[in-house]
């Protein structure tokens, strides 16, 4: 639970202007972060974006986006761990968490 706790401190300050209160995304601008199959799907990439942000076409929720998102690359793997974990079970009815340790290892193979 702490983990969920400290990802929506984090999420707030750093990822709800673009992606809503409840992951809702905006329009056509800013996807939604409630697409459990993109969420599923994409896990091993999550935190790379978060630390670099991404930019070219995405497909959610069978909608297509194409706005840069900017990362948020001073947030430690403890911190990207935290606000995946708050995304994925409050907006994508994940299960699981994320570890510190898969985070590094996520991070270590960013392209």
């Amino acid at each position: 639970m702490q983990y969920a706790t400290n990802g929506q401190k984090i999420y707030v300050k750093h990822c709800q202007n673009c992606h809503g209160a409840n992951g809702e995304g905006l329009g056509k601008l800013y996807p939604p972060l409630t697409d459990a199959n993109f969420l599923n799907e994409n896990r091993s990439k999550l935190a790379c974006i978060v630390k670099n942000g991404m930019s070219g076409e995405i497909k959610v929720n069978n909608t297509l986006f194409n706005q840069q998102m900017p990362g948020v690359p001073e947030l430690s793997s403890v911190d990207i761990a935290y606000v995946l974990t708050y995304v994925t079970t409050y907006f994508g009815d994940s299960k699981t968490h994320f570890k510190k340790e898969e985070i590094e290892g996520f991070l270590k193979n960013c392209k």
